[in-house]
Parts: structure tokens; sequence; C-alpha cells
């Protein structure tokens, strides 16, 4: 767990393939929706039957400042040019005293996008990346 000092609420710890790629100060993109289908029934003109079809995952997107857990994304993001496997991983939402707010269990795990920092120095924003996962489901942790 790194020794960073937070100054948000709550923050993400992310593992992937047992692997601690650090805490980020957001996480958005938890989600999931279903298809329906309706299907109108011969002679009940009152309404449609509402069936539950496949459901559909959102990608997960956590960003952060860069820290020295940057480059355990550049050491996952390297494995993977190797090999594509997709891999398990855990979401936990974290208080600052690092007590478990909720956790999630985020199965099938591939990166879609990461988006390192952009050092300017006429700005004095922090430096921040961003990494976009897709995933094959959630279960709670």
């Amino acid at each position: 767990m790194t020794d960073q000092i937070f100054a948000t609420s709550v923050f993400f710890q992310l593992a992937i393939g047992g692997s601690d790629l650090g805490a980020f100060h957001t996480c958005s993109g938890l989600g999931a929706q279903v298809e329906i289908e309706e299907f109108a029934e011969g002679g009940n003109n009152g309404f449609a039957w509402q069936l539950p079809g496949r459901i559909t995952w959102s990608n997960i997107t956590l960003t952060r400042p860069v820290t020295e857990d940057t480059a355990k994304i550049a050491r996952w993001l390297d494995e993977l040019v190797r090999q594509v496997e997709p891999k398990d991983g855990e979401i936990v939402a974290l208080k600052p005293d690092l007590s478990r707010i909720v956790s999630w269990q985020v199965l099938g795990i591939v990166p879609v996008r990461w988006q390192g920092p952009s050092f300017d120095p006429a700005q004095s924003q922090a430096a921040v990346e961003t990494l976009e996962i897709a995933h094959e489901g959630l279960r709670p942790g």
C-alpha cells in the first residue's frame, strides 16, 4: 500500500491478477445495462412483456496524479504487449484511514486506454494519468 496522503475523502485501490497497481483518486463507470426485449402477447393490448436479455458492462476509468505507482501501470502494460490475457482484479474504495468502504471483484480485465501525464510548466496543475479498463463483469467483494 502506498504511503501517500490523499486529499480526497475516498480513494480507490486497484489490483489486477494479484498485482497492486496503486491508489486512484477517481473511479467512474462501475455499471451495467440489461438489454430488454419487448414481447407483445396476442389479444392483450394492455401491456407488452419485458424480457431481460444480454447484459453489457461499462468500461471503468480511474485517474490519479502521477506518483511512484505510475511505473506499476507501465510494467503491467509491458506484460500485456507480450501476451494479452484477461485477468481478474479488485477495486476497493477506502477511507483516508485505509478502512474499507466497499469492494468489487472485476472479472476478465483488459486495458482499453492509458493516458499518461502532460507536463506543462506554465500550468500549476498536478500531472494526472488515466487508466480505462474493459471487463467481463462485476461481483461484490
